[in-house]
């Protein structure tokens, strides 16, 4: 007998899902057979994410842009819940930005600009798309597994574990630190109704929004000791596999967590600009 996929007929709805960790999100969860609409801000990008995934399953793409605000989001779960036959068990939210190019930095070098639009999509956006996913489902029966629906929103390591010389954004960290707290809040409000919070932290990840620092040769030898797992950026498709557990039936007792994909980031010091890397100790 042929086992079924890990989210065999469950729905999605993977907010950033056009490129990056949302893309390689996307690619699993339709290989475990789940039905899933991906939103990007690019239509051309939208267009040939969905040219990669139409071989994998259902899937359809909607073109997103998420600082348009409350009316935007409206429009996304329509047409996701149209998509979707009605139903909605997972929301995947991954889409967020970088705030360098409007003056994000360190805190006395940090412009009103960048604090504002980073804010505006990296925690707003989130707390838009959750709490529309949230009154969705607290109308939706229970499943197989005793559960009306699963979210999952994507932080970073860095508003825990600062590295101020090379990732000294103030503006992105507390954005992230804002999704982590919305997060947490929404798993204890909402474990009653049987809706699941939970969130991923990754560490620095080959994509599209973090070629600065992928490509940056000052940056890489910081990198690879700091995320010696790898000896240097995960990839998307490692943050995808722990996205599939923390969405999968398999996953249904854990909310309010934090799951750290990081490469050993958070426990590793890391060397600085003209230090030279230290070697690992001899084994005793």
């Amino acid at each position: 007998m042929q086992r079924a996929g890990r989210l065999d007929g469950r729905t999605c709805l993977i907010v950033g899902g056009t490129s990056g960790i949302g893309l390689a999100a996307a690619r699993r969860f339709l290989q475990e057979e789940a039905r899933v609409v991906v939103a990007g801000r690019s239509p051309e990008i939208g267009r040939s994410a969905l040219e990669q995934l139409r071989p994998l399953g259902a899937v359809w793409e909607y073109t997103l842009e998420l600082g348009l605000g409350e009316g935007e989001v409206v429009r996304l779960f329509e047409f996701a819940l149209d998509a979707l036959g009605g139903r909605l068990d997972i929301l995947f939210h991954v889409a967020g930005i970088s705030g360098r190019k409007f003056g994000d930095g360190p805190l006395h070098e940090c412009a009103n600009e960048a604090w504002d639009h980073v804010m505006r999509i990296n925690a707003f956006g989130v707390f838009l798309t959750n709490r529309e996913a949230v009154r969705f489902m607290l109308d939706q029966p229970l499943d197989a597994t005793g559960l009306r629906g699963t979210v999952v929103n994507v932080g970073s390591v860095v508003d825990r574990s600062p590295s101020p010389v090379h990732f000294g954004t103030v503006a992105y960290a507390a954005s992230k630190g804002a999704v982590r707290a919305l997060t947490l809040a929404a798993a204890a409000r909402y474990a009653p109704d049987r809706i699941r919070f939970n969130l991923l932290a990754p560490g620095l990840i080959d994509t599209p929004m973090a070629a600065r620092a992928v490509n940056d040769s000052r940056i890489r030898p910081y990198v690879a000791t700091k995320q010696p797992i790898a000896s240097g950026p995960g990839s998307a498709e490692d943050v995808a596999e722990a996205a599939l557990y923390l969405c999968e039936p398999a996953g249904r007792f854990v909310t309010g967590a934090e799951l750290v994909v990081d490469g050993g980031w958070c426990v590793s010091e890391g060397f600085r600009e003209g230090e030279a890397p230290s070697e690992p100790p001899d084994s005793p």
